[in-house]
């Protein structure tokens, strides 16, 4: 199964794919999407969705997760970030795929055992689960550990699934 791994944001939106078969974590790739600053916003959103289909025509992933925002203290830093955190929320949906979204603490408690880890904490983890991968910068780092937590809390879920349909559970809730 090929996951999409996504770290929405205006300036740059990192993205990172990796295979997972069973408890195996392979990285296939990772990258940034990075605007320019002098752009109208409607532009560096149409670039960013832009580049997001072409990885995804070009990995052909089974399915995708986004970092859900946190509270911005700058009101207009919060709602661009908001508009850009939809237009990647929007890209994968748009390819019919199923997209997962994960707090920010959960991504670095799964990836490195601490949900206040830090940038450096989280690339080294990243780095280490997915020996060999050259990773292309922080973004691209922070969108391999939403890839990586996601497909962590994919397996506990069908451990859990099939755990209750041998006991006879008829209803899996979440």
């Amino acid at each position: 199964m090929k996951l999409l791994g996504l770290d929405p944001g205006l300036r740059t939106t990192g993205w990172g794919v990796i295979d997972v078969e069973a408890n195996r974590l392979r990285h296939l790739a990772n990258g940034a999407v990075a605007t320019r600053r002098g752009d109208g916003l409607a532009e560096r959103l149409l670039e960013i969705y832009e580049a997001l289909l072409k990885v995804i025509d070009e990995y052909a992933p089974d399915a995708a997760a986004v970092e859900e925002t946190f509270v911005a203290r700058n009101p207009r830093s919060a709602l661009r970030l908001g508009q850009a955190r939809g237009v990647v929320l929007l890209a994968p949906a748009s390819r019919g795929l199923p997209v997962a979204e994960y707090a920010p603490n959960l991504i670095k408690k799964t990836v490195v055992g601490t949900g206040h880890a830090g940038k450096a904490q989280i690339r080294m983890m990243v780095g280490h689960l997915l020996p060999g991968c050259s990773i292309e910068g922080e973004d691209a780092a922070d969108a391999l550990a939403v890839a990586i937590c996601h497909a962590h809390h994919l397996q506990t879920n069908r451990i859990w699934s099939a755990a209750l349909e041998r006991a006879g559970a008829k209803e899996v809730t979440a």
